[in-house]
């Protein structure tokens, strides 16, 4: 079901600072977002930096938009406008949020930024947007941050037209909720069993791509090689992902 068209207190934003780190909340202890204070465009939770990993496969568009489902505390947003000249098209339903990240967050305003107050679910499906963005991040979740408010096959099929001929979905789940293995199931129907899991980090999330666009195979050592460009351009950790992904490898082949 559609979110409500006014937010319900539990989806009030709340703050909270620690060692130098502004985190937001929605009225719980669970963390939706962080940034740095004093280096605002660096990711500092470990799942947001994993939800860049579609870099190991795309460049940044030029002409058409990352898309993000959900702002969050703008962190990858921040990201995004310092480390890329892409547009960025930002779907969150709830206009407190972005009112909360433009006045402590630091969410630039920028001729770059669109933010679409409106339901994700709905976004995704209003044929207009149609490959509007090859590089999609979905990270949506309530006040108690357990699974996606969004997730069905229906869902994640609309996502997957919205990359258009060739694009990359990465979606944050949550692997020790009751909803990752549906989801996971979801994913695998929608983008026709082409998904790979990155491993699941501590604090219990773990990212998915999917893949629209003809099928890839590379070699493990072509995806070590692009990781490395990928961390001396945007010194995110994408070594590791890559010998992460390699585990996936069929008679010396990565296929995605």
């Amino acid at each position: 079901m559609p979110p409500p068209s006014r937010p319900a207190a539990a989806d009030q934003p709340t703050l909270s600072e620690s060692d130098g780190i502004r985190y937001l909340h929605f009225g719980t202890e669970w963390i939706q977002g962080a940034m740095r204070i004093k280096a605002p465009a660096e990711l500092v939770l470990e799942y947001t930096t994993q939800m860049m990993a579609w870099l190991l496969f795309l460049d940044p568009p030029k002409d058409e938009a990352i898309g993000q489902l959900g702002l969050g505390a703008a962190s990858i947003t921040r990201f995004c406008m310092k480390h890329t000249r892409s547009p960025l098209t930002v779907v969150e339903w709830n206009s407190q949020v972005t009112a909360v990240c433009q006045m402590f967050f630091r969410l630039p305003t920028s001729s770059r930024l669109t933010v679409h107050h409106e339901d994700a679910g709905a976004w995704v499906a209003d044929p207009l947007n149609a490959g509007r963005c090859p590089v999609l991040m979905v990270d949506l979740y309530d006040a108690q941050a357990r699974g996606p408010v969004r997730d069905s096959v229906a869902f994640y099929r609309h996502c997957r037209r919205v990359l258009g001929e060739v694009g990359v979905l990465s979606v944050n789940l949550f692997g020790r909720h009751e909803s990752f293995e549906p989801n996971i199931e979801n994913l695998r129907r929608a983008f026709d069993d082409r998904i790979v899991l990155l491993p699941e980090i501590e604090e219990g999330n773990q990212i998915v791509l999917a893949f629209s666009g003809p099928p890839l195979a590379v070699t493990p050592a072509q995806l070590l090689e692009r990781a490395e460009v990928v961390e001396s351009k945007y010194g995110l950790p994408a070594r590791r992902w890559a010998r992460a992904l390699t585990r996936h490898a069929v008679d010396g082949m990565l296929h995605f």
